[in-house]
Order: C-alpha cells, then sequence, then structure tokens
C-alpha cells in the first residue's frame, strides 16, 4: 500500500496548499442541485476523515454554504480521499477504486438535496468571508514547502493511527475469526451488510483504515459487496459524527445522513454481488498467501521504510510540539479549545491563530483542548477566527 499511499499524502498536500477555502466556499451557497453536487465533488478527493471533516463542514456551513450542500460534503469526504482511492486500488483492485467514489458521489448528492427539500427554513445571518480566510503561503517555493509538509507530516499524524488500527484489526480478523464463520454468514447477504454497519458505527475508523480489514473480510469468504459496505459505511458513520451533526444541525438533517450513507452502501453492495461480475472484484493481493516467501520490490520495501519513518516523526513532533514554546511574559494568553477531535484539527486551529496580526507565537496542546497565545491579539478576533474555524472558544482565567 505505502507507494499509493504517499502518493495520496502529496496530492493531499498540493490541494491544502494550492486550493483557496474561500474559492470553496463562495461555489456551497444557495439551494438546488448545483452547490450539492459541487460539495461532494469538492469532498471526493480531500483526505479528511470523519472526524476532521465535521469542524471544516461546520465552518463552511457559517460562512455561506447551504445545508444542503454542507450535508453533501459530509458525506462524500470521509468516504474518499485521494490517498484512500490510491490505497484502495493498490490493495482491492481497479473496479474498488472506481465504485467507492462513483457510491460517495451517488449518495451524498441524494443525502443533500433531500435535506435541502426536508428544511425549508431559509439560512439567516450569514457570515461574510473576510480576507483572513485565505491564509495560504505566497510564492510558489514556499506553497511546495508548505504542501509536502502538510501531507507528509500532518496528514500522516492525522491518517497515520487509524491506518495502523485498520491493519491490526485486519490482522486480527484473519487469524482469530474462524473461516466458518464467515461462510454461513455469506449465505445471507443483506443480514451480513447489516451487520457490517452495525459493526462499523462505533469502530470510527478512518477510509484509508477500512481497506485492510475490508480485504481480510474478503480473504475470509465474504463477498465483495459486503467488503464494500465496510468500506463506505466505516469511514462516515460513527457516534461522533452522528451525536455533532444532532447538536449542530437538528435530528431531520442527522437522520438523512445516517440513512444517506447506509442505504447508498447496502445498494452498491448488493449490486456488486447480483449485478457485477465476480472476478472483476478478485484483489490483486488475494495470493498474498502463495507468495509470502516473494522477495519485495525495492521500490516498495523504501516507500515502506520511508512512511513507517514519517509516522515515527508525525507522532515525536506532534507529542513534544507543544513543549517546545517557554516564552513568558504578559502579552500571553491561554484559549479553551473545544472540538478538536484529531492532530488535523489541532493544526488547523494552529494555523487559523498565527495567522491573526498580533499573533507572535502559538502552541495547541490537543490532548488538553488549548491554545497558548503569545502576540497582541485581542481575545475577541482570536475566539472569533477560531469559532469561523468550526470550532468553540473562550479564554481561560489565569491561576
Amino acid at each position: 500500500m505505502s507507494p499509493y499511499i504517499l502518493l495520496g499524502f502529496l496530492v493531499a498536500g498540493i490541494l491544502h496548499a494550492f486550493v483557496r477555502p474561500s474559492a470553496m466556499s463562495r461555489h456551497l451557497g444557495g439551494r438546488g442541485i448545483r452547490p450539492v453536487v459541487k460539495a461532494a465533488l469538492f469532498g471526493i478527493p480531500l483526505p479528511l476523515c470523519s472526524c476532521g471533516v465535521l469542524p471544516a463542514a461546520v465552518s463552511l456551513y457559517r460562512r455561506g454554504a447551504s445545508k444542503g450542500a454542507t450535508t453533501s460534503f459530509l458525506i462524500a469526504t470521509p468516504q474518499t480521499g485521494v490517498d484512500s482511492i490510491a490505497a484502495t486500488y493498490s490493495l482491492l483492485g481497479l473496479p474498488f477504486a472506481i465504485l467507492r467514489p462513483l457510491a460517495a458521489l451517488i449518495g451524498s448528492v441524494a443525502g443533500g438535496f433531500a435535506v435541502d427539500h426536508s428544511d425549508k427554513e431559509a439560512k439567516k445571518n450569514i457570515t461574510e468571508l473576510s480576507t483572513e480566510d485565505d491564509r495560504l503561503p505566497s510564492g510558489f517555493f514556499a506553497r511546495c514547502v508548505a504542501a509536502v509538509r502538510y501531507g507528509f507530516v500532518d496528514m500522516v499524524a492525522s491518517v497515520g493511527k487509524w491506518l495502523v488500527i485498520g491493519l491490526v484489526v485486519a490482522a486480527l480478523i484473519t487469524v482469530f475469526v474462524p473461516d466458518s464463520f464467515f461462510t454461513s454468514l455469506s449465505q445471507y447477504p443483506l443480514l451480513a451488510m447489516i451487520a457490517v454497519v452495525i459493526v462499523a458505527i462505533p469502530m470510527y475508523i478512518c477510509a484509508t483504515g477500512s481497506i485492510p480489514i475490508a480485504l481480510s473480510l474478503m480473504l475470509k469468504g465474504l463477498s465483495p459487496g459486503i467488503a464494500f459496505v465496510m468500506l463506505m459505511a466505516g469511514p462516515a458513520a460513527n457516534f461522533a459524527s452522528i451525536i455533532l451533526l444532532g447538536k449542530t444541525y437538528g435530528k431531520r438533517t442527522t437522520a438523512v445522513y445516517v440513512a444517506s450513507v447506509v442505504v447508498t452502501a447496502i445498494l452498491f453492495g448488493l449490486a456488486i454481488d447480483l449485478l457485477l461480475p465476480a472476478a472483476w472484484f478478485i484483489p490483486p493481493t488475494a495470493s498474498l498467501h502463495e507468495a509470502c516467501h516473494t522477495a519485495p520490490a525495492i521500490f516498495d520495501t523504501i516507500c515502506s521504510a520511508f512512511l513507517v519513518v514519517m509516522l515515527i516523526y508525525a507522532s515525536i513532533s506532534r507529542r513534544h510540539h507543544h513543549h517546545t514554546h517557554n516564552k513568558q511574559n504578559d502579552m500571553k494568553r491561554t484559549y479553551k479549545i473545544n472540538g478538536m477531535a484529531c492532530p488535523h484539527c489541532s493544526a488547523n486551529v494552529e494555523k487559523t491563530i498565527r495567522a491573526l496580526d498580533g499573533v507572535e507565537e502559538v502552541a495547541v496542546n490537543l490532548a488538553a483542548g488549548t491554545a497558548e497565545v503569545i502576540g497582541e491579539a485581542s481575545p475577541a478576533k482570536v475566539s472569533e477566527a477560531v469559532r469561523l474555524a468550526g470550532y468553540d472558544c473562550t479564554e481561560m482565567a489565569e491561576a
């Protein structure tokens, strides 16, 4: 998987450094099918996990995106991503890599369109975009550096944990779950798909991390359609997303969101099993057991080693980054940040605050949910910027 994952991280960095967020928001306002489709197309290549996409979607909604477009973005984004599409191709083959973004597109458009029609109340008090929304480095070289850092440090830190969890779960399924269990379950495909959905919701796995799990299910005897349900429902439907959506958009929108994810995944899974040739879905890695003594290619080995190094570096840098700021002066303030769920979230908060005029240093602590800001930027300015980024921010009193 590693060459494709690294390629996906690089493309993710390019998207981050060269695509302005304000340009996205301008296209997602208003009702109708067009902003819903645009939101899905924007979200499909973005490699955000289900926790990272939540504040991004809230930010889009507060900046003028319609509720339907925001829902479409929420459904499409965590199910795919350039990194997960590339990794899907490497482990599961081209048909899966094509059907996965196609299912995300159809499900997100259907869900967004349904929300638009069910939500009759027009959106009020739209917060206008400011010039601070375009916080991208100036100069081509600076953006290239930012792209590399975001792709190979921030994204590795955000996705890496869930990728490793996916690999571990896949290994546990392969080793400890008997083949007979899946053989009996495969006789009832619809029941098996519903069971996968029930298991996937609390699993909280990212789009890339779900790939080895789906592969292990297929190697145990489950059909490609059942594995496809894991690919789609696992990354998008989880308790954290459902709870936050209920608080932010209401029960009706949340119900449409969950139904769109589950129904689309099951319909595509049934279509794969009943309408498409099974030979299309034999994964390239199905012969791993027979080829276990074959030496891997040198390039693959180098990519795997580089990915491991970046996983270790991202973990260490995130752990120690927040202890490197020891400046003590009267301009230091501490803020409580609610809503950060992953390293991508903390990086987004740090970037948002650092772009403000008068800010000299920023140290965001993901575990504590705090941000230390050194500079002359007012608390009101910092809180408003963080709120527009999709998080809650309040200044903490000095102890």
